[in-house]
């Protein structure tokens, strides 16, 4: 049966608030789960596949391009299924995400459990594991737009801030979840591959829940999803998932096609790609980095527990930055980025001269909560720049600029760390210091962001 009310086909578009059916706890509960599983698997894969690539031999570079091959995926079929929300149903498109994830989880823990065997070389293991990685970049991006649509348009306008709120904290705190419970899934008969399996075995749950918790839904009225990236242990922007604006700008008429040289947006969308592509570098190369300054190539296990709680940390240092910072300071786009430059600069030069746990930790979570700071101050200040109007297409290409930093410089990142050490962090130290000198000359005063509003 339907969950959604009948309305008019007058009201197909803009449905009044009052006939909106409101989500109960355990439809919500539902939907968290799907967001929480999506994220927390990708980033628990984070602390693995390092010590998983020494074991089978593997160049370090390979093993972050599987994730740089996820990306693509990502970043080209994320919009997709986002278009298509209104069409499918939503339930439908999370029921196909949820798929892909559990089939990616699935049977890529199986290509590893066997090629750590010796089943067949390690040349084949990355092959197959690239392959059903795949899924989780091809179809796990259906979920989470999914998800936000559903929310969009089963919530009253007065308190769909607030559940959209909720629904993105799930996706944030999947991000810390995964490297934290990743040692702990670690079982003697299927060892490393153990967490992958285990993965599996919850996404199966959550379809479950999906089957019999959720409703079929009838896309009565419309509510896109707004494209996400594809999530890594820094968490995603607090601003990713939002509420679409349906206050009738649809009156109007459509805006011109927002294009990536507009000058209203130039800046922060240089500001954007700079500052992401110097984010995934480092993320990129952390994991590795643990492994061989605190010398445990040799030791999987503890290898794992170690790159888990750097990651971890990470991710609480980027919520910290979105969830308490910026709202209890009031920061702006421009305050955000030039603070978030400045701590980010510091924490790769603390990375890049560390050779123990509690440097890197110290390190990374400042890194983390300097480009916390950023990712949000970028999302805003390409929003506010243009029209109410223009705000879907400015997000799509804010959704593009934030995925495609995570498509080579993860694999580059590597590739240079294991030639040139500690360059990769030198770099990223660089880009910050340089786009905290752009954005004093180039970027607008949030006095005048606001104002231009």
């Amino acid at each position: 049966m339907a969950d959604s009310p009948n309305i008019d086909p007058v009201h197909r578009n803009n449905p009044p608030s009052a006939e909106v059916k409101p989500i109960d706890s355990t439809r919500m509960a539902v939907l968290f789960s799907v967001m929480l599983v999506t994220a927390s698997g990708n980033t628990a894969m984070q602390s693995i596949l390092p010590t998983i690539g020494t074991q089978l031999s593997i160049p370090d570079f390979w093993v972050s391009a599987a994730f740089s091959w996820s990306a693509l995926l990502w970043v080209y079929t994320a919009p997709k299924w986002a278009r298509q929300s209104d069409h499918r149903g939503r339930k439908a498109l999370m029921h196909l995400g949820m798929i892909g994830f559990t089939a990616s989880f699935a049977l890529a823990g199986l290509a590893l459990f066997l090629g750590l065997l010796g089943w067949y070389s390690a040349l084949w293991t990355f092959i197959l594991f690239a392959l059903f990685r795949s899924l989780y970049g091809g179809l796990g991006s259906a979920a989470p737009p999914a998800v936000q649509a559903y929310v969009a348009s089963r919530t009253a306008r007065a308190d769909r801030t607030k559940a959209l709120s909720l629904i993105s904290s799930s996706f944030g705190l999947g991000t810390i979840v995964g490297p934290a419970i990743a040692p702990l899934m670690i079982l003697p008969v299927l060892g490393l591959s153990s967490p992958m399996f285990a993965f599996a075995a919850i996404g199966i749950l959550v379809m479950i829940a999906l089957a019999l918790k959720l409703p079929n839904d009838n896309p009565d009225y419309e509510a896109r999803g707004v494209v996400t990236s594809e999530p890594y242990s820094s968490a995603p922007s607090a601003n990713s998932l939002k509420e679409e604006d349906d206050s009738g700008d649809k009156e109007a008429g459509l805006p011109p096609r927002l294009r990536w040289g507009d000058d209203r947006i130039k800046p922060w969308l240089i500001t954007g790609v700079l500052g992401g592509n110097a984010h995934a570098l480092i993320l990129g190369v952390v994991g590795f980095l643990v492994l061989d300054r605190l010398g445990l190539r040799g030791d999987p296990e503890m290898g794992i527990r170690m790159t888990g709680l750097v990651l971890m940390s990470g991710a609480a240092a980027t919520l910290l930055a979105q969830w308490g910072l910026i709202p209890l300071l009031q920061m702006g786009p421009r305050a955000s980025i030039l603070w978030g430059m400045v701590l980010g600069a510091l924490g790769c030069l603390i990375i890049g001269l560390s050779h123990d746990l509690y440097g890197i930790v110290i390190g990374f979570a400042v890194a983390s909560l300097g480009f916390g700071l950023f990712r949000p101050g970028f999302t805003a200040g390409a929003s506010l720049a243009v029209k109410r109007s223009e705000q879907n297409g400015v997000a799509g290409i804010v959704a593009s600029v934030n995925g495609m930093a995570f498509i080579a410089s993860p694999a580059l990142g590597v590739l240079l760390y294991t030639y040139a050490g500690a360059f990769p962090f030198w770099l990223a130290t660089a880009v910050c210091v340089f786009l905290f000198g752009w954005g004093l000359k180039s970027l607008k005063l949030d006095e005048q962001n606001i104002a231009s509003r």
